[in-house]
């Protein structure tokens, strides 16, 4: 029979893992832009962003610094560190990352009774997956084949449930009630998961994060640093790509 403190060190293992992939999911939340150009264009003093409650707001800013620290003094670092390789090595390496999520983005785009959105991933998927060395390449977009990117949290949002209220969650980022349940369940239906297991899928999701924030160009700490209220900016921010994400 095995002992106790022998059954628990995959249950650490994975536990830490799990830790490492919300610290980096911080730094992606606050930083990834390639959905959503607009993202960070606004008048910080006139909020025009779709009302959401913060009653938490004294706690969601100590997970702000909090989040803050992790990502200047941890994860910007590491990611500097990729940057010995070659720009289109990690774009190859991001290309396949998002691949793996096109299963994802499909089956968000039928909730959503999207049918040309659906094949579109479906068939981004297909081409990548095949013509693209699975997925390390993109001809789908040299098709003309536009990445659509759905989630369960757009999903959610586009029959009309609202956000509930904004949440900084402690290694993880901005949020919303919706939203994390959205996360949550964008995890539980990724058929790759299912496939390589849950360490697999959770060391994947922070070499991911890593290559995307090596390609960034410091964009998190340019408007951070020029911010009068940096909470204020990256919550209205988030209020605002959530909002058009939904309706697009």
């Amino acid at each position: 029979m095995k002992s106790t403190s022998t059954r628990q060190i995959p249950v650490l293992y994975s536990t830490l893992l799990t830790l490492l992939a919300l610290l980096l999911l911080a730094s992606v939340s606050l930083n990834a832009q390639e959905d959503d150009d607009d993202f960070f264009i606004f008048d910080e003093e006139e909020d025009d962003s779709p009302a959401m409650a913060d009653p938490l707001e004294n706690i969601n800013r100590i997970s702000f610094a909090i989040n803050d620290k992790l990502y200047r003094g941890l994860l910007k670092p590491i990611a500097k560190g990729l940057r010995i390789f070659p720009i289109p090595v990690r774009n190859s390496g991001a290309n396949f990352m998002n691949n793996l999520g096109t299963p994802v983005s499909a089956i968000n785009a039928l909730l959503q009774f999207d049918l040309p959105n659906t094949g579109t991933e479906i068939s981004r998927f297909v081409i990548n997956s095949t013509l693209g060395i699975l997925g390390f390449f993109d001809p789908a977009t040299d098709l003309g084949i536009i990445r659509d990117n759905e989630d369960l949290g757009q999903t959610l949002g586009s029959y009309g449930l609202g956000h509930g209220f904004y949440m900084v969650i402690p290694f993880w980022g901005p949020s919303s009630l919706r939203d994390f349940t959205g996360r949550l369940g964008n995890a539980a239906m990724n058929p790759v998961r299912r496939e390589i297991g849950n360490d697999e899928f959770l060391a994947l999701y922070l070499l991911n994060a890593e290559i995307a924030l090596s390609l960034d160009q410091d964009t998190y700490e340019s408007f951070y640093d020029s911010a009068l209220d940096p909470y204020i900016f990256f919550r209205n921010a988030y209020m605002q790509s959530r909002a058009g994400q939904v309706d697009n």
